[in-house]
């Protein structure tokens, strides 16, 4: 695979709007591209899917180990991958007992398990000859030798012409400077578009991704970046070091000709979208099978369901329309009350809740499975990385961001930052369900999966035999 990543010495130095130019040149050149996110954010990797059509995934250093970092990135296929860094190049995670010296979880250290080559963006905007002094002070620290680019992001044509000579003079021969990218009033691409874009926005929103992309074709040497991505081509990433799930489809062992393969709705439109890719694909590989659902737009959880989940998203925004459907509030909460298992993260379980009140102040009656409500609380809460322990004596780690709490968050299991920071109890944990806002990331934990399909199959099995006793057909029934 001919990768690049995408990095900066900080936030909002635009190296989203930068790899999304990147990705639409490649793709238009008739490139097989792929991209993917450093960190937990499924918001980028989102919007790539649906307004780029590229697919995309997580790449997370404290969600996972080297070799399955790997695996991830190879499994995506494709001859091509952007890989886009998360805050500042060197920004890790704080207090983590590991060797890398507070590089665990940051964007560099992705770029060194994946041994692929770093373009830094640098923000020059007021800056002169400071610029130079930035980027030895950044080149200082990379002890892998990973950055072989640098593009200078918002400087005018002039100035680009007489930093530029200075720049390459004092740069090491291995390092490129690609160009100078200048601002334009045309490209407005906001950070609430990344993750909130409606079908009447996409094709505004792909004009000024094509007029960065035109930008960045006609201001950087594409080919010497093409050039940067051939020299991995030869490099060792493959699909080993992804954790086992167990069996696949459960075998009956009254009817081993006809494997069951479990239903599992999972809840997807604009109110909920927040999903880990390697999350949904390892439900898959654990023989369930998944099938999308609107809380939005259908009335009722589809009838074949075996299992229901959740994911996060923006329910405050659709709060109104999603109170509203109370066919669908009285489906999932009659589908729960029989047992069906369940899974809930965040914006999925605000929306499990009794109430949810939106920023404006207005109060909303949800499912009412859980007691209690939501509420803006204008501040992020609870914010980061988290190891989680459960009841039944497995862990998992997850991720939290929201700006919303609730009053009944549960206290079934107990959420610690890394370093032995803040811990908190968290999430309502049972046989046959799991609610809380924490997002989990399935790989850390295969138990949960293969223990949450089981119990798929066992409702399902009880639900048979409870419409064989009854004598009433019913179109769930297979």
């Amino acid at each position: 695979m001919k990768r690049v990543m995408i990095a900066a010495p900080r936030s909002g130095s635009g190296k989203t709007l930068i790899t999304c130019a990147l990705l639409r040149l490649l793709k238009r050149s008739g490139c097989d591209v792929s991209s993917f996110k450093c960190g937990p954010d499924y918001i980028d990797p989102m919007f790539h899917r649906k307004v780029l059509g590229i697919t995309g995934g997580n790449l997370d250093s404290f969600f996972s180990d080297d070799e399955e970092i790997r695996a991830i990135m190879s499994r995506a296929g494709s001859e091509y991958a952007v890989l886009e860094g998360v805050m500042g190049i060197y920004d890790g995670i704080a207090g983590l007992n590991t060797s890398l010296d507070g590089l665990a979880g940051s964007c560099y250290d992705i770029a060194r398990i994946t041994d692929t080559p770093v373009i830094l963006v640098l923000d020059v905007r007021g800056m002169g000859r400071t610029m130079l002094s930035v980027i030895k002070g950044i080149l200082a620290d990379d002890t892998h030798g990973l950055i072989r680019g640098i593009i200078l992001n918002r400087i005018t044509q002039h100035h680009y012409e007489q930093m530029s000579p200075i720049i390459r003079s004092s740069l090491p021969e291995q390092i490129r400077l690609l160009g100078g990218i200048p601002s334009s009033p045309d490209i407005h691409l906001e950070s609430r578009h990344l993750g909130l874009v409606m079908p009447d926005e996409i094709d505004d929103i792909m004009k000024q991704v094509d007029a960065a992309a035109d930008l960045l074709g006609k201001n950087i040497d594409t080919e010497a970046l093409m050039d940067l991505m051939e020299e991995t081509s030869d490099n060792n990433i493959n699909d080993q070091g992804i954790p086992s799930v167990g069996p696949g489809p459960f075998i009956d062992p009254d009817n081993q000709a006809d494997p069951y393969i479990p239903v599992l709705a999972v809840a997807r439109d604009e109110a909920f979208c927040f999903y880990y890719e390697e999350n949904l694909r390892m439900l898959r590989e654990a023989g369930i099978a998944v099938q999308e659902f609107s809380p939005l737009h259908d009335d009722a959880v589809p009838a074949d369901a075996d299992g229901i989940l959740l994911g996060g998203g923006y329910p405050e925004l659709y709060a109104e329309k999603l109170s509203g459907n109370s066919s669908m509030t009285t489906s999932v909460r009659e589908a729960i009350e029989r047992g069906m298992p369940s899974l809930a993260e965040c914006g999925g379980f605000m929306y499990l809740m009794d109430e949810l009140t939106d920023q404006s102040g207005r109060c909303f009656p949800m499912c009412g499975t859980v007691r209690g409500g939501s509420r803006y609380t204008g501040r992020l809460t609870r914010f980061g990385y988290i190891d989680i322990s459960f009841p039944d004596g497995n862990s998992a780690r997850g991720h939290e961001f929201h700006y919303y709490d609730s009053d009944n968050n549960g206290s079934d299991a107990h959420a610690v930052k890394p370093g032995g920071g803040r811990e908190w109890d968290c999430i309502h944990f049972g046989r046959d369900h799991i609610w809380g806002y924490p997002h989990l990331w399935y790989h850390s934990c295969p138990e949960l999966i293969i223990r949450f399909r089981d119990e798929m199959i066992s409702y399902h099995k009880r639900h048979l035999q409870e419409v064989s006793s009854s004598g009433t057909p019913d179109e769930g029934a297979i």
